[in-house]
This record gives structure tokens, C-alpha cells and sequence, in this order.
């Protein structure tokens, strides 16, 4: 008899975790509080104006890829992409600005002419990050740290001798400091540990991981839009047969004889031999999981950093801004102690604005672009988000305009915010954090939760509160680690 796996929660991670059970033989049954799937990784559509609402930077596709490969199909058939000749543009306020090329000659080289740090020290960071990469990802991203196996394989053995040069008792920015002489070049590469929600000068030198990702591998962009791997995903799951309920939410995880045996919902019980949670940790456990035994310590844990986005619409081209763009503070410590230890917002943000209409013409009208304008905001703690909101605004149309020596406002023709609160409502994700608890320690990556319940028997859990963390492809490798757990 076919076996039955129910999925709380439609996010990238749960489409993925589907698409494998659906694949591995399951009846696979999803119930998503939202009415759309994806999760964060979800779009906006307003006045002519496109925007992917969440994730904006496209690495490792093979991941998504793999989801079609073992569905028996050809990735190509379904889901299109570009490598970017240029991952990001980086401005500085004294008109200082940086094109971080694929190529890395083309990166060491812009480097030399425009900041006179020598080509070498760019060559040598990105090689000790594949190092890095190469030491780590199979222990960290491709395994469960929850398993014995994992610490006893012969990879694991050849890293231990390698701690030290792998970063792990070092902060990010130490290491930065000595690979850099020029402190911009200290600040771009600090900037990676945005990318899971953290504070450079407090998480260890491990993350300096993420450059290879970007420039030794490639950063990419979906033809048809980030939120297409969401849409692509989701056809995938509903060709294979996975049953999606939308509009469902998940009211409690039924625990029989410290089994996970069904799902309540509005009163009404599904049966299912698995369950597995993509709903973001902390709540679940507060919520669905309510009545289990609740791991304290993790849930305990400081939650990682939050987002203010406004999603404008803005009627002018800026030929100068690329896909990618950073307009950085000038006190970039000082930005985080306001993000980490005072839990507000610094009057001198780093500004990310990312413009998907720069390679998708219609994600805005002639002549005009969609930015999606974002700036690192601590999670929720209670403050008054409404001030601070207003005062962000002021505060990075100042910085813009003082970057790119123009006036912005008159151009802003339309507007939507996304901000903690906001973000915790509509993706439940606790304190509205984006990547569940802090890395902000050399111990982070033990204090996620597993990808399976040591308590319950037949619960699991994937998404970007657990192992190995947030972002779209350890989303997705959190649903792979997960499933071959399965029998």
C-alpha cells in the first residue's frame, strides 16, 4: 500500500520536499496557510510594475535543477536561466564604485585600477573561500549534523585538522581585515554575512564561504523572474500528482505514542505515515506543536536579522544601476551595533536596490524600473515599526540621493512596504527574522534545529529555520537532507 506524507507549509523548501517524497513513491498531500505557494519566495504585481517580493540572488541552480533530473524531466524544458557577467554593483558616497565581474581576472583587475588593492588579494580570498567550500559544504550543506555518521565519515575526519584555516575561530571581519589593505574591500566582503542574517564582526570567518558561491561558481537570474523557480517547482509538484490545499492552515500535529500520525485542520483530521514541517520552527513549535515537548535551548536562541523593503515603482531609467546594486554606508560598524545590540535603525544604511527590469524589459513600463529598495533591519522586538518605518524612508532617499547625485522622490510613482512585522504575518516566520536563529557565533550551525525530530517518530522538518539554514539553496538542500533520511 502506498504510504501518505503531508507537508505543512508550501515554501520553497516544502515544493522541494514534495517533489522528492512524490518522486521517492509517496501520496503527497501540502497544506499551505497562504493562498499561494512559495513562501518568501513569492512576487507583486501592481500599476504595471512586477517585483519578486523575497529572495533576489540566484546561486548553485543545480539544485533546482536536480528536482526536475530525478522527476525524469529536462530542466531546460521548464526552467531558464542566465549567469550574470556582473554580480553586483557597489557604490561608495565619495563617488568611489566597483563592478564585481564573473570573471575574476575582470574583478581582481577593476579592483587594482579603482581602490590600488593588489589583483593578488582578491584571487587569494576567493581561492581560500573555495577552500573553505570545499572543506565544509559536504559536512555542513549536504548532511544532517544530527547524525553520527556524519562526524565519523572520512570528510568530516580531514576537516577537523583544518579548523583553523577553515575560519572557525576567527569573526568575519578579522579575517577580512588581513586579507584587505583597502577597508571598502574589507566592507564588500563583511557584506556576505547579510546573507544569512548576521554581523560580520561577530560571526566566524566560516561564511567567508559565500564569496565562492558568487564569484567562483556564478550568481544566475531566472529568465522569467526569481519567483519562477517557485511557479516552475510548484507545476512540477502538480504534474507528479502532489495535492495542494491553499487557505489550509495547519491547526495542531497529531502525536500518538510518540508518533506524528496526522494534521488537524479546521477541526478535521488527515492521517499521514510522515509529516513533515516547513512552517518556520519557532512557531511551530508554539503553535502546532504546542503540546510537545519544546527544545528550550533552540528556541531560546537570538533570531537573525530582519528586512525593510519598499518595493517602488519609478518612472526613469538609471543606466548606471545594474540587477544588483549596493550603496554602502559610511560607518558600517556602527550600522550593525544599531541592527544587533540596539535593535533599531542606523540614520547611514547600506542600501541594496535590485532591478529585475534591467534584463526582464516588462517587469516595468517603458522607460521605468521596478526597485525592490532594501535595507538590514533588526527582527521584532516590539519597537514602534511606524517611526522607525518613516524615519528608514527619509533616511534612504537621503542616502540615495547623495550617492547617485540625484533626486529620487519625484520619480517614486508607486509604493509597497514589506517590513518585520509584515514579514512574520505573512510567512510566519518568528520575529519576522529571514533566516530563523542568528549566526552570529562560531557555534551557529549546531544551534539549528535537525531536519527530524528526536522526540517524535515520523516528523521532519525542512525550510530556513533548520539545517543547514536560509537562502534558496540550502532551502532546498534542507528538503534533500531530509528525505534521505526517509525509508
Amino acid at each position: 500500500m502506498t504510504k501518505k506524507a503531508i507537508i505543512i507549509g508550501a515554501g520553497i523548501a516544502g515544493l522541494a520536499a514534495a517533489i522528492r517524497l512524490k518522486v521517492k513513491g509517496y501520496e503527497v498531500q501540502v497544506f499551505e496557510a497562504n493562498s499561494y505557494p512559495g513562501g518568501k519566495l513569492s512576487e507583486i504585481k501592481i500599476g504595471g510594475y512586477r517585483f519578486d517580493a523575497g529572495p533576489s540572488l540566484f546561486t548553485l541552480p543545480e539544485q533546482v535543477e536536480e528536482l526536475f533530473k530525478i522527476s525524469g524531466q529536462n530542466p531546460k524544458d521548464h526552467f531558464e536561466y542566465i549567469k550574470l557577467p556582473v554580480t553586483c554593483h557597489y557604490f561608495w558616497e565619495d563617488g568611489k564604485s566597483l563592478k564585481a565581474y564573473s570573471d575574476i581576472n575582470l574583478f581582481a583587475e577593476e579592483v587594482e585600477v579603482k581602490l590600488g588593492e593588489p589583483a593578488s588579494n582578491i584571487r587569494k580570498a576567493l581561492k581560500q573561500s573555495d577552500y573553505i567550500y570545499r572543506h565544509l559544504s559536504p559536512l555542513f550543506m549536504h548532511r544532517s549534523l544530527h547524525k553520527l555518521g556524519t562526524w565519523t565519515n572520512s570528510l568530516a575526519l580531514k576537516s577537523y585538522l583544518k579548523m583553523g584555516k577553515l575560519g572557525i575561530f576567527n569573526t568575519m571581519n578579522a579575517a577580512n581585515v588581513k586579507s584587505f589593505k583597502h577597508p571598502k574591500l574589507v566592507q564588500l566582503f563583511n557584506r556576505y554575512a547579510t546573507y544569512n542574517g548576521s554581523d560580520p564582526y561577530q560571526t566566524p570567518a566560516t561564511l567567508n564561504i559565500i564569496p565562492h558561491l558568487e564569484f567562483n561558481i556564478g550568481a544566475f537570474f531566472p529568465k522569467k523572474g526569481m519567483h519562477d523557480i517557485t511557479n516552475s517547482l510548484f507545476k512540477l509538484a502538480k504534474d507528479l500528482g502532489v495535492e495542494f490545499n491553499f487557505g489550509a492552515k495547519v491547526d495542531e500535529v497529531i502525536v500518538e505514542n510518540g508518533k506524528a500520525s496526522a494534521v488537524k485542520v479546521t477541526g478535521e483530521l488527515f492521517k499521514a505515515e510522515l509529516i513533515v514541517n516547513n512552517m518556520d520552527m519557532v512557531n511551530a513549535y508554539k503553535s502546532i506543536l504546542s503540546k510537545q515537548k519544546q527544545p528550550k535551548k533552540l528556541l531560546e536562541q537570538p533570531k537573525s536579522s530582519s528586512a525593510l523593503i519598499f518595493y517602488w515603482g519609478i518612472k526613469k531609467e538609471f543606466p548606471e544601476l545594474d540587477l544588483h546594486n549596493i550603496l554602502f554606508s559610511n560607518d558600517y560598524k556602527k550600522e550593525f551595533d544599531h541592527i544587533f545590540n540596539l535593535g533599531s535603525i542606523y540614520e547611514d544604511p547600506t542600501v541594496y536596490i535590485n532591478i529585475t527590469s534591467v534584463y526582464k524589459k516588462d517587469d516595468a513600463p517603458e522607460g521605468c524600473m521596478n526597485w525592490f529598495t532594501m535595507i538590514n533591519v533588526p527582527n521584532n522586538q516590539g519597537q514602534d515599526w511606524d517611526v522607525l518605518i518613516k524615519e528608514a524612508r527619509r533616511h534612504i532617499i537621503t542616502k540615495i540621493n547623495r550617492t547617485l547625485k540625484t533626486d529620487i522622490e519625484p520619480f517614486i510613482e508607486l509604493e509597497e512596504i514589506l517590513e518585520p512585522r509584515t514579514i512574520e504575518s505573512k510567512t510566519s516566520s518568528a520575529q519576522g527574522a529571514l533566516y530563523g536563529n542568528s549566526s552570529n557565533n562560531r557555534y551557529a550551525a549546531f544551534l539549528r534545529h535537525a531536519n527530524f525530530s528526536s522526540d517524535i517518530k515520523n516528523l521532519y522538518f525542512c525550510g530556513g529555520s533548520v539545517h543547514p539554514g536560509g537562502g534558496i539553496p540550502l532551502c532546498l538542500l534542507s528538503a534533500k537532507i531530509m528525505t534521505e533520511m526517509v525509508q
